[in-house]
């Protein structure tokens, strides 16, 4: 479906020596791209062919050389021989000349009898095949040398053809065509002594015949084989006939009407995709083009001359475009033509057929061609068309090739329909004169504007185009719904002249009456009714671009401006968006139509759907790359989702259809029309219609594209969808839908996971509203829906019953409560309106039972505590009856609550077990006790139920042996005070170590003095031993009146203020030296280790910041060596990330903190202490690295080890030892400071990629540190007497 479009024409003039001088033969360079015209009066014109529509060449003189030839003698044939970059010239007379170019040399290289008819050369060069006005065929090579000589026709014996021959005049005839490969060739001959004529494909080398044709009475002159060398064209009558290589006719199709016509020359261009022909009629002559497609040859465009003309062409051999036409007078003309789609902005495929349009609207269907809904048949074949379409109202310009114009109004699309199959004949619009219109668009519903070609200009001064602005009428009225092809009349309003080519015509959709005129080069002017030409420079294409869109966008008053060159570059405006552009298309989901999508495929096959908000934002190169084929892996899996892979090379976009359909229609080569649903267009318009409220609009394209329904709900966030679900049942009102529906849901935000590579989504709503998740709050708010917005009936409660067993857990019991609820009217057996609406119960099980696994719903079942239900249950999902019968019999003959007991147990439901249990009554006490005992959880819900104090006490009791067991001594202490047993509750404080709670509850069980001071001494060594000094003093002073023991425990838990208290209370000079002694060896002690740790700091520092060094030069190093661990799998970079930043990098990740600090306590070594599990630091390790940052974490002070500090500072000032205390404040401050600033300075340089040694110095960081470290919490043990100012 596309359509044949004249991109711009050239034109120029040969000025001929004579009045009644005509152009006989041509001959074309390819290296030069010149043309060579001999004329009846011998003379030989060179003519330069501009190579695009910058040139002008009708600017370009023409040289004259004269050929010698004698009186009455003239050229017959010419070709151009490349290897000679010759001229070879055949004559009347036999004469073979070669005529060098440059030189101007003429050389008689041979002659034939009965004169030269043609001249071809085959594809290579290699070769001419000659043939002679006497019917013989000379084969020779471009050096002169003959392989063979035969005649064309088989010939009677005793009669002499060759004296026959040498009386008649030669005239030039067709010449042989060759293969594309060169190794065969065809002629036309004629049948002895018959009018018949024939087709005969000889082979290269041995001249020898290799097939030969039926003889046709009507077969023309004319052979032409495709270049790619699939079948030979014919002319029979008014058919052109194809043959294959062996003789054999393949297929024909009729090429003109009326026995007037006859058709002179014909010609495939270079890719054997178009056929064109010479077709002169009594009234005019023209060049006709046709396109083969899907078993259909389509006559795509028709070029009309004057009768008197004489009009030949040729294609250029190496522009399959590009077709060069020539008169007998001289006037040359170069064609240029392009591919456009002939699908229009509304989704309309008109395609150009001769004289008619076949017209399909694939909007409604996707027909297939060659076939179409309806044609409109005009006058004669069409040149240019332009459509309409806009608020339900859609005309139809075409411009003709004899120049006149029709114009035809359509009904709206939707009742196309009822034209199927139509012949509408168009007729013609009452005009002034006008030319065939290069380019047409609408400005308007009744406003047209082209572009012509001047029919006057004849020199390069003159204006070459003119743009006129039509206004139409019409003379009878519209009849809604139907068609009106006539009545209509065209008169010329505006007509500017333009010097330049134009070579693209758009209108502008944001402004009335006005159009966009693309020139050569891409300069971009705009047109306005009543106002001049104006250049748009801001929308410059920076190279000529022959397809050309716009669209307008959602902002006012805005558009884009596409254009597409021959090199595949996509423009927009004055950027290049695309380097490797086959086609696109533009796209609108909007009711306004503002385009949305920018829809492209590439050169690689890749279609893409690009947002036109990132083309307005700049952010296409960021999203798409430069639109090149991705290789997709693991890494980059999110990478598919912006393209898809066209499934056949060389397929281009015809259009797409708009709005809810979401399509995009391509066309392969081979002719098959295919609609694609890009996921992303699919998304967008569901989206879009979930906007509007339209919900029915999109489940139904969520069920035709499949996909997944939640994007219903999780678009806007559920919250918002539970607020419109009644909306929602409403308008969809098809309960075999919204069935669907509810069973596709899921705790999953799909915009997030399945999605998120496709449509943005900005939506941050999760989680749950009131405790419901997004499954359960949704069904509930479509179940309320359903009960209000759907009339009873079985399909309601069965579609109920789907929301029910879809919850998540499932509300099993629920719905079989509705179905019991049938089941008691079924047995009630009542046949009243109220059993009509409901569906039958063992129906509903059976829907249940199809949702919800078969056991979870006899659970259920057995969970109603109805065994008749279950039984039935049973029975429909197909289980033993040997299986479920003896155990629902067992059940029927138990008392209610044992049989809910040994039901719940079962269902694992205990609570409601434990219930039904102690219901039961005093016999079942010791499976009460059981039960909570197997299911701790139930013992405080047994306290709340069982009411007589005897068995309370024995639960309290188990609860309390249960603690025990599971360690929880505290608690079993606790519950066994509750329950009055002292020496349990006794033992439990014991071995939890709770001092306080074993002597208060000695105190309780009355325990003699003696006792108890024994059992305090007894605890105090225990204390002692498991490191809890402070608290075994306290039971020493308490209990044991043992000061001397109790000033040693403080001491040994470094609780020297409090140990100094003690003995100034109790006078003993004796404990108050060993309180001063011990002190002192103390602070001496602490002064030691953080002078230590102070070296320490200084040479892991040292040596972290020269390992750090050489890491940063190492990787560095890699660097440059361009090797990056991202080219690893999955696996591999694992592995290598930690080899690579401990070996040859480094890292920024964090490692667990040792958990080694600066303590004094009394089962540790006080000071500064390494974490033990960290084993040593090894010089050139892989984590040295990470390993000396640890150990410099790990030597900060503890919160432990800084109350102690601040105690021994207090007591060494009590004791007259300031100066020890000083000392002691002024080394634990710098340890202190030092090594929080070591630490500050090893993260700044892991964060760095240069290691400056001038910046990373811990004296310039301790310094910068001191003042905001000093006031806050970390130095709270310092006495601010011996702070240093």
């Amino acid at each position: 479906m596309k359509n044949l479009k004249l991109s711009w024409e050239l034109s120029s003039n040969l000025q001929l020596q004579s009045p009644n001088e005509v152009i006989r033969c041509t001959a074309f360079d390819i290296e030069q791209n010149r043309f060579f015209f001999a004329s009846s009066d011998n003379l030989i014109y060179t003519l330069p062919i501009s190579s695009s529509q910058n040139e002008e060449s009708h600017g370009l003189s023409s040289v004259i050389e004269t050929v010698g030839l004698d009186a009455g003698d003239f050229i017959t044939s010419m070709e151009y021989v490349m290897e000679k970059e010759s001229l070879i010239i055949g004559t009347s007379s036999g004469d073979l000349l070669l005529y060098n170019v440059d030189d101007s040399a003429m050389e008689v290289v041979g002659r034939v009898e009965g004169g030269v008819k043609s001249i071809s050369p085959s594809p290579d060069g290699d070769l001419l095949c000659i043939i002679t006005g006497i019917g013989q065929m000379l084969v020779m090579t471009h050096d002169w040398d003959l392989l063979y000589e035969t005649p064309l026709e088989e010939h009677i014996e005793d009669t002499d053809t060759r004296d026959q021959g040498l009386h008649l005049e030669c005239t030039p005839g067709s010449p042989a065509t060759w293969r594309g490969d060169g190794k065969f060739f065809a002629t036309i001959t004629s049948t002895p002594n018959s009018s018949h004529k024939k087709l005969k494909v000889w082979e290269r080398d041995t001249g020898n015949t290799h097939s030969v044709s039926e003889p046709k009475a009507s077969m023309g002159e004319i052979a032409e084989w495709m270049p790619s060398g699939a079948k030979i064209a014919t002319v029979c009558d008014n058919k052109i006939v194809f043959f294959e290589k062996n003789g054999l006719e393949r297929n024909s199709f009729t090429a003109i009407d009326g026995i007037d016509a006859t058709i002179v020359n014909l010609k495939w261009n270079c890719n054997s995709d178009l056929l064109a022909a010479v077709v002169r009629t009594k009234t005019y002559n023209s060049i006709k083009i046709w396109f083969f497609s899907n078993n259909y040859w389509y006559l795509k465009q028709e070029i009309r001359y004057s009768k008197h003309d004489g009009v030949r062409f040729m294609w250029d051999p190496v522009k399959p475009l590009s077709l060069i036409s020539w008169t007998l007078e001289g006037i040359i003309k170069v064609y240029n033509f392009i591919w456009i789609s002939a699908v229009t902005d509304n989704s309309v495929a008109l395609v150009v057929d001769g004289s008619k349009i076949l017209v399909t609207p694939l909007s409604l269907s996707l027909i297939p061609p060659p076939m179409y809904l309806f044609q409109l048949r005009f006058p004669c074949s069409i040149r240019e068309t332009a459509f309409w379409s806009k608020n339900s109202k859609n005309s139809l310009a075409v411009s003709l090739t004899d120049g006149s114009l029709s114009v035809v109004e359509l009904p709206e699309l939707d009742t196309w329909q009822d034209l199927e199959g139509e012949v509408i004949h168009v007729e013609l619009c009452i005009t002034e004169d006008l030319s065939s219109f290069v380019h047409l668009t609408w400005l308007d519903s009744r406003v047209l504007l082209g572009v012509i070609l001047d029919p006057t200009h004849t020199n390069s001064e003159s204006p070459k185009y003119y743009i006129q602005e039509l206004e139409l009428g019409c003379s009878e009225d519209h009849i809604p719904g139907s068609v009106t092809g006539s009545g209509f009349d065209a008169n010329v309003v505006n007509k500017l002249p333009v010097e330049s080519t134009v070579i693209g015509l758009v209108s502008n959709p944001v402004k009335k009456r006005s159009a966009f005129l693309q020139f050569n080069g891409g300069n971009i002017f705009e047109y306005e009714t009543n106002f001049p030409l104006h250049e748009r420079s801001n929308l410059r294409f920076s190279s000529s671009c022959p397809w050309m869109s716009v669209g307008p966008i959602e902002d006012s008053d805005a558009f884009l401006l596409f254009g597409l060159d021959n090199n595949g570059k996509l423009h927009v405006n004055q950027t290049i968006l695309c380097n490797n552009c086959s086609s696109f298309s533009l796209y609108s989901n909007n009711a306004n139509q503002t385009i949305t999508h920018l829809i492209l495929a590439t050169k690689q096959d890749l279609l893409f759907v690009v947002e036109i908000r990132d083309i307005v934002l700049g952010q296409t190169e960021v999203k798409y790359g430069n639109f090149l084929p991705v290789v997709i892996t693991r890494k980059n899996a999110e990478e598919g989702k912006k393209f898809i892979q066209i499934w056949e090379k060389g397929s281009k976009i015809l259009g797409v259809v708009h709005g809810d359909e979401s399509t995009v229609i391509i066309q392969t080569t081979r002719g098959n029309l295919e609609s694609i649903y890009p996921r992303k267009l699919v998304l967008e318009s569901i989206v879009n219609a979930l906007v509007q409220g339209r919900f029915r609009d999109s489940l139904l394209m969520v069920r035709r594209h499949r996909i997944d329904f939640n994007i219903i709900v999780d678009h806007r966030g559920w919250q918002e969808f539970v607020k419109s679900a009644t909306e929602f049942v409403k308008q969809v009102d098809n309960l075999s839908y919204i069935t669907e529906f509810v069973c596709s849901l899921k705790n999953e935000n799909i915009m997030e996971t399945l999605y998120k590579g496709y449509i943005s989504y900005t939506n941050e709503e999760n989680g749950t509203l009131g405790g419901q998740s997004k499954v359960n709050s949704v069904l509930l708010a479509v179940r309320k829906a359903l009960e209000e917005q759907i009339v009873e009936g079985p399909a309601r409660e069965l579609c109920i019953l789907t929301t029910l067993a879809r919850s998540d857990p499932p509300y099993l019991e629920e719905a079989l409560e509705r179905v019991k609820v049938t089941r008691e009217m079924e047995l009630l057996d009542c046949d009243g309106l109220e059993r009509k609406r409901v569906p039958s119960s063992e129906e509903s099980l059976k829907h249940l039972l199809w949702l919800s696994e078969s056991e979870a719903v006899f659970e259920a079942a057995l969970g109603l505590y109805d065994l008749n239900l279950a039984a039935i249950v049973a029975l429909n999902s197909q289980q033993d009856p040997k299986e479920f019968l003896p155990f629902l019999q067992e059940l029927e003959i138990l008392p209610v609550h044992i049989m809910r007991y040994k039901i719940d147990l079962k269902l694992r439901r205990f609570e409601k077990a434990l219930q039904h249990i102690v219901a039961a009554g005093d016999t079942y006490f010791e499976d009460c006790i059981n039960l909570v005992k197997n299911n701790p959880q139930l013992f405080s819900r047994a306290l709340q139920l069982i009411t007589d104090p005897t068995k309370k006490k024995q639960v309290l009791e188990a609860w309390g042996d249960q603690l025990t067991n599971t360690k929880c001594l505290e608690d079993a202490a606790t519950i066994y005070l509750c329950c009055n047993n002292l020496e349990k509750a006794l033992k439990s404080y014991r071995s939890s170590n709770n001092w306080g709670g074993v002597l208060t509850v000695a105190g309780l069980m009355k325990l003699p003095k003696e006792e108890i001071t024994q059992m305090a001494y007894e605890l105090c060594e225990e204390l002692q031993t498991i490191g809890k000094p402070s608290e075994a003093a306290k039971i020493a002073f308490d209990y044991c009146n043992d000061v001397k023991n109790g000033i040693s425990l403080l001491i040994s838990a470094r609780e020297w203020e409090e140990a100094l208290r003690i003995g100034l209370m109790h006078g003993v000079e004796e404990l108050i030296s060993d309180v001063k002694v011990g002190a002192v060896e103390c602070g001496t002690g602490l002064i030691a280790e953080y002078e230590e740790g102070l070296e320490k700091i200084g040479k892991y520092l040292a040596r972290y910041l020269a390992v750090r060094q050489r890491r940063l030069l190492l990787a560095a190093k890699l660097r440059a060596d361009e090797r990056s661990i991202n080219d690893l799998d999955d696996d591999a970079v694992s592995e290598a990330s930690s080899s690579f930043s401990g070996m040859s990098a480094y890292t920024t990740g964090s490692r667990k903190g040792s958990a080694a600090s600066m303590s004094s306590s009394a089962t540790s070594k006080r000071g500064i202490r390494r974490q033990k599990k960290k084993g040593k630091i090894r010089a050139g390790s892989p984590d040295e690295e990470m390993a000396l940052v640890d150990h410099m974490k790990g030597m900060s002070l503890t919160a432990g080890a800084k109350r102690e500090l601040k105690s021994l500072l207090g007591c060494l000032v009590m004791i007259g030892k300031e100066d020890m205390a000083q000392k002691l404040q002024r080394v634990g401050e710098s340890f202190q400071l030092s090594q929080i600033s070591a630490v500050k300075l090893a993260e700044d340089a892991v964060a760095s990629d240069v290691v400056d040694e001038h910046t990373f110095v811990l004296e310039v960081y301790m310094k910068k540190l001191r003042k905001e470290l000093l006031q806050s919490e970390e130095f709270f043990w310092q006495s601010k007497v011996f702070v240093a100012p």
